[in-house]
């Protein structure tokens, strides 16, 4: 299994940028088999959290205090057995233990050769020895877009209070405690007690003491898997918790930022950014480092945030791909979230970039919230005006020409601006991409606006924007354009800040227009050289918002679903994603040492897209739910979160999603929404829950086809005493039916969270092909009232693709409570 940072691979097919924007493989695996490699071990017995004995039994949620003498010695006795029992079975000089995981998880991590893992396997007390794969590294708007300021904000008293007292942990590259995101306002100081959070300040390069101001209440790094791996780059992996690339203090601040911290780039103010819950506080693991990241830091760093005492955990990082020896729940990944959720935390995870194909989501477990991405109503569009008047509508966020647009430039086509005599070679790269100032006429394109071929360099991914704006510097281009090319087809194109003028065509039609223009307007001798342009043109400003058009629409990078099981992509009986957030075109903190952004070097924002940008939305909502509603448990809290979210956007009409084609969309379903997007004022007063429990999850995995007792007590510690007869009957607020034959019983409860007694009344938006019917028909329950639903589903119609619905809820208080339906009709009675 691999992790990685969870962004849009599309920008970066652009501009070739950003650590997750996926423009590159940042974090490398290729162990040979006869190589040392990292090996994640779990073992018998139980950890600090959840050890129990007659003066202390264990209850679900609440963990052990890790500081008392008693949860001390136990660690240590753990740590002693793990140490013994390499002693005991491995040559000396053939191992080294990089771990013990004590708190949530009784294991370690150990770099060795793959024969000495083997020996391991067989070892007594030893449940499970999986190889660590590596890692690659995987809103200014975003609060109104919600309806957050007037909404759940104002229920806590407005953004000066929204989220106090909660905790969010972020797992990923680390956080720039310099940015005004991160501040600790004296004029609003915390009043919380967090005497049950118990964080540390690790010190290092770029990261002082001052650092964990109060905002930030704890931050750590784990590199020890890393530097197992790797020598590390002190220049680039600093080890301390600061953000050598961004992604980290970006996700941080879209959970828990500071709120009106105005966004300033290029001398260009954007407006004002907050996180979700800007009065949470953040409590910094990274475990990503620009040079190499593993599996192991990553679980390391799940189980302190558990020790420290985390509300929320965030993780924007994830598996790649599902495992190859395993079944997907059952990777290390997702034990330790397993173990995390047992613990009391909320965990948010994203759901993965590699939409919109089916099957492709990387958020496996029902005990992690899957989030998918999707647009708001905002974009920034920029406009081309040519000699001749003509507008074209383009992508960059970059200023205008000089003139504000009113003056206009000579046109000059890069491939006509090629010094003639050149020694270069006559590649697109220097020929038409504007890559190399060397291969150009200087007294042809200073001054000019250039155009710039998207071609060979671009497809493959060797030429980048960054790339032309140095070349634009270099010979003092008036602008420059981006144009799509008939042999490569259109492209995509996200708004990145240009810090020349420039503008990116992404469309064939738009590019004829512009070239056919440029032809009119050119003067070539008999060898079909440019000799005299007429041709003249002038950038518009590009950093204006819009606020119009059809909203949310699924991102087209949003992996989808349905769920799977394994390696081979057999679906499971489980809904992913779990839900929509704003992952696209999201405002938020950056590092300006941006490592692998050089266009956003120097920068402290960021204009982002990517499941990992929707992930933090759901992590900072869910931090506002557990502030108003402090006794609820995870499963609570994901529920009030699915059964209020809309599957309808801002025009009344169902959600649609962004297909494989440019422009290209489709109605969406539960496999691309969830349950649909994100609703936080909804969310605080759902009506009813659906609770599941630690024991639930271990049911669910016992009744897993071809899954034995023996192998979940291997991998989980516990037994199959009461295993479900169907994944499906786990208490989730969805159905999923992976193969339903002829008919199926099965039962959900719901529990009340109202005050006040309420009657609903069930209804069913029948899944084509399929006969559902709930009884009782309508209910009556008082608050904190607990109600049976019992539900027969029937096929009518076999068909071999998955049918949705929904079971709706109505209360006479105006709750509504909405459970979709995903079902795969296999045969009929």
């Amino acid at each position: 299994m691999s992790i990685s940072l969870v962004s849009s691979q599309y920008a970066s097919f652009l501009v070739a940028v950003v650590l997750f924007l996926l423009c590159s493989p940042i974090i490398k695996s290729s162990f040979a088999d006869d190589q040392r490699a990292i090996y994640l071990v779990l073992m018998e017995g139980e950890p600090v959290a959840f050890r129990q004995s007659d003066a202390t039994p264990f209850e679900e949620g609440k963990t052990l205090d890790p500081n008392s003498l008693a949860s001390k010695a136990h660690a240590k006795r753990l740590v002693d057995s793990h140490d013994l029992l390499l002693q005991s079975t491995l040559k000396l000089g053939t191992y080294n233990k990089i771990y013990s995981f004590k708190h949530i998880v009784n294991g370690f991590a150990i770099h060795t050769t793959s024969s000495q893992a083997k020996i391991l396997e067989s070892a007594r007390g030893v449940r499970l020895v999986e190889k660590d794969r590596g890692a690659k590294l995987m809103t200014t708007y975003s609060p109104q877009y919600l309806g957050l300021p007037t909404g759940v904000w104002s229920r806590k008293g407005g953004y000066r209070n929204a989220g106090e007292g909660i905790v969010v942990g972020v797992i990923d590259t680390g956080i720039n405690p310099m940015h005004p995101s991160f501040a600790y306002d004296t004029t609003n100081p915390f009043t919380s007690n967090l005497s049950r959070f118990s964080g540390a300040c690790e010190t290092g390069p770029r990261f002082d003491v001052s650092a964990c101001n109060g905002k930030i209440v704890s931050a750590r790094y784990f590199s020890a898997g890393a530097q197992a791996v790797t020598p590390l780059n002190s220049s680039i992996d600093f080890l301390s918790p600061f953000d050598a690339v961004g992604h980290g203090s970006h996700v941080a601040s879209t959970a828990a930022g500071n709120s009106m911290v105005p966004v300033i780039m290029n001398g260009f103010f954007y407006g004002f950014a907050s996180g979700m819950a800007p009065r949470a506080r953040i409590a910094v693991y990274k475990a990503i480092f620009p040079s190499v990241g593993t599996v192991a830091d990553v679980v390391s760093a799940i189980d302190q945030a558990i020790i420290d005492g985390v509300d929320i955990l965030t993780l924007s990082v994830g598996p790649d791909e599902p495992p190859e020896d395993t079944i997907t729940f059952f990777n290390v990944f997702d034990i330790f979230m397993l173990f995390a959720r047992r613990a009391g935390v909320f965990v948010v995870q994203a759901a993965g970039n590699k939409g919109p194909s089916p099957s492709t989501v990387v958020s496996f477990s029902p005990w992690a919230v899957g989030v998918a991405a999707c647009s708001t109503d905002r974009s920034f569009p920029g406009t081309l005006i040519l000699g001749d008047g003509q507008r074209i509508s383009g992508v960059g966020l970059s200023g205008p020409t000089m003139g504000n647009g009113l003056l206009q430039y000579k046109l000059v086509l890069a491939k006509d601006a090629v010094k003639e005599n050149g020694t270069f070679p006559k590649t697109p790269e220097y020929v038409e991409e504007c890559q190399y100032p060397e291969a150009l006429d200087p007294t042809a394109v200073q001054g000019s606006i250039v155009i710039c071929s998207f071609s060979a360099g671009f497809a493959n991914g060797t030429s980048t924007v960054t790339t032309i704006i140095d070349t634009a510097r270099a010979l003092g281009f008036a602008g420059f354009i981006l144009v799509a090319n008939p042999a490569y087809g259109e492209f995509i194109a996200e708004p990145i800040p240009f810090s020349v003028p420039g503008i990116m065509v992404p469309r064939l039609v738009d590019a004829k227009i512009i070239a056919d223009y440029y032809e009119q307007q050119i003067y070539r001798d008999q060898s079909g050289f440019g000799r005299r342009y007429s041709g003249k043109a002038a950038i518009g400003d590009g950093r204006l918002a819009h606020f119009q058009g059809q909203a949310p629409v699924v991102s087209r990078f949003s992996s989808r679903g349905p769920d799977i099981i394994d390696s081979n992509r057999n679906p499971v009986d489980v809904l992913k994603p779990d839900i929509l957030a704003p992952g696209h075109l999201v405002w938020a903190a950056w590092s300006p040492v941006s490592i692998f952004d050089q266009i956003l070097m120097g920068q402290n924002y960021a204009l982002l897209s990517g499941t990992s940008m929707a992930t933090p939305h759901v992590s900072g909502i869910a931090a506002l739910i557990k502030q108003f509603n402090p006794l609820w448990t995870p499963s609570m809290i994901a529920s009030s979160i699915s059964t209020t979210a809309s599957k309808f956007d801002n025009r009344g009409e169902p959600i649609m999603a962004e297909g494989a084609e440019i422009d290209s969309l489709y109605p969406s379903t539960p496999f691309d929404i969830g349950a649909g997007l994100i609703n936080p004022t909804r969310a605080l007063d759902p009506g009813l829950v659906f609770e599941s429990g630690f024991e639930d999850y271990i049911n669910f995995l016992c009744s897993l086809p071809n899954v034995d007792p023996p192998t979940v007590k291997a991998m989980t510690g516990k037994l199959c005493n009461n295993s479900f007869a169907c994944p499906s009957d786990l208490n989730v607020p969805s159905i999923t039916i992976s193969s339903l034959n002829g008919s199926r019983f099965m039962k959900r409860t719901v529990k009340s969270v109202a005050t006040k007694t309420e009657t609903y009344l069930c209804s069913v938006l029948q899944p084509p092909g399929i006969a559902i019917n709930v009884t009782p028909s309508w209910f009556t329950i008082n608050p904190k009232g607990i109600q049976d639903l019992y539900i027969k589903l029937e096929v009518n119609e076999v068909k071999d693709d998955f049918s949705f619905g929904e079971i709706v809820l109505t209360g006479s208080l105006d709750h509504i409570v909405r459970v979709p339906l995903a079902i795969l009709r296999a045969s009929v009675s």
